[in-house]
């Protein structure tokens, strides 16, 4: 399911640019428009699930899909052998801005404490 109110759901339909760095038939990975490190590319199911958790409960394959997606980029960007962060921010307190099941394949640097203190 798409949902055109959705940001990501419209970069699946292509009525949205990115610039996609790999595709399968069910996910889609393209650059951050905002990057936090030299390598920053967003993951996503092509279906519409609102977060990672809510992806986990309705369609465990297809989160397994996402996390395959997040590991070819990570190789494919060279950052799978010197090690890369995934993040999936869920919900609003969980700094989730997008509100479509997204991972964040973050790497090219050293980074610091998962949560600031």
């Amino acid at each position: 399911m798409v949902t055109s109110d959705c940001v990501f759901c419209r970069i699946v339909a292509g009525e949205t640019p990115a610039t996609v760095v790999h595709e399968t038939a069910t996910t889609l990975a393209f650059r951050d428009i905002h990057p936090q490190a030299p390598v920053h590319v967003l993951v996503i199911p092509k279906a519409h699930h609102a977060d990672v958790a809510a992806l986990a409960v309705a369609d465990p394959g297809l989160a397994g899909d996402v996390l395959a997606t997040a590991a070819a980029v990570a190789a494919a960007e060279g950052v799978a052998a010197s090690g890369f962060r995934l993040v999936f921010n869920t919900g609003a307190d969980g700094g989730q801005d997008v509100f479509h099941a997204h991972g964040h394949v973050l790497g090219g640097v050293r980074t610091g404490p998962m949560v600031a203190r």
